[in-house]
């Protein structure tokens, strides 16, 4: 009864480590998958957690094509990155309008623009001149709205002078108009 128990006991460990094996292999989601998935999300948060795991898939799709100097396919790949991005933070901005009172989803989003923009820098320093003006037009891009998520993030910023409120329209007559500091 126990040398049963035991032998049962051996085949489902090696029934676990061959379907570990073979999930290790294969590759759980590919970039069209996610893609299509990361295109019905609505939830911004959703999306912006999608993008992590589409982005890291677009990285490794730019790098072998880097990798075998097929930098108009790279720039096709960071052109999409760049559009996945700015459909993340348009869906953040729609659904969760306050980031500084709700940051989940634009800090994720935050940091991913930030692997981008490295991955943008790369392939900029890796390929042909022909080849760099739509990549540095990506990089733009992708800085501009990394800094707008800064912005969004962080409103309020030491030594920033708050913008100057508008005197009333019409003076109180009893009394001179202010005369501005």
């Amino acid at each position: 009864m126990a040398a049963k128990a035991a032998a049962k006991a051996r085949v489902a460990a090696l029934f676990a480590a061959a379907v570990l094996c073979v999930t290790a292999v294969w590759p759980v989601d590919d970039v069209a998958a996610l893609q299509e998935r990361f295109d019905k999300e609505t939830d911004g948060v959703h999306k912006a957690k999608l993008l992590q795991k589409l982005g890291d898939a677009q990285f490794v799709q730019e790098r072998a094509a880097s990798k075998n100097n097929d930098f108009l396919t790279a720039g096709l790949v960071m052109e999409k990155y760049r559009d996945n991005v700015r459909a993340t933070l348009d869906a953040l901005k729609k659904t969760h309008p306050q980031a500084e009172k709700h940051p989940g989803g634009y800090k994720e989003l935050e940091f991913h623009v930030g692997l981008g923009l490295r991955e943008v820098r790369d392939v900029i320093l890796a390929m042909p001149e022909p080849y760099r003006p739509p990549m540095q037009i990506v990089e733009k891009d992708l800085l501009d709205m990394d800094l707008e998520l800064l912005k969004l993030l962080f409103p309020r910023r030491p030594g920033e002078q708050p913008p100057l409120q508008q005197p009333a329209s019409t003076p109180k007559k009893d009394e001179p108009p202010e005369k501005p500091s």
